[in-house]
């Protein structure tokens, strides 16, 4: 497989990880977690949203859970907070719907982790596409992204 961007960036800071693919077709984040044989709790989906201010943020939870938006608007000091439309995506952040990292993005937005992800030695985010996980160690995932971890699930 080709490297991805991701991959790039994680070599490029000498970032350990390891990379796993499925089946591009599969949108599920269970079922994706399934695949990989990993717990969903682990198994992180990328949420890009916008404020009331117009300002960009990206949240990253369990696939398994749902993003609580007050919590989250609370978390980035925004007055709220909503999802961007599925459109927006790839010119705001270079990646499609089903392939959106919290790493590499076109450009740098506030990334924060739900809390949870600290329970695991390893996380999976998407590796840039779809069909394509990578998994790193959450405090690696946090410091590259200047990301924080917060309890924003619902």
């Amino acid at each position: 497989m080709d490297k991805t961007n991701v991959m790039r960036l994680l070599d490029a800071a000498k970032i350990e990880y390891v990379e796993r693919t499925y089946d591009a077709e599969l949108t599920d984040g269970e079922s994706i977690a399934k695949i990989l044989g990993e717990d969903p709790e682990c198994v992180f989906k990328t949420l890009v949203t916008v404020s009331d201010k117009k300002e960009y943020f990206v949240f990253c939870v369990p696939v398994n859970g749902t993003l609580n938006l007050k919590k989250a608007a609370k978390a980035v000091g925004a007055k709220s907070i909503a999802m961007i439309h599925q459109k927006e995506l790839l010119p705001l952040t270079g990646y499609v719907h089903g392939g959106c990292s919290p790493i590499g993005l076109k450009k740098p937005f506030p990334v924060t982790i739900d809390e949870t992800a600290q329970l695991f030695d390893r996380v999976y985010v998407s590796g840039g596409r779809k069909g394509f996980q990578i998994g790193l160690s959450p405090t690696a995932l946090k410091e590259y992204c200047n990301a924080k971890f917060c309890d924003i699930l619902a």
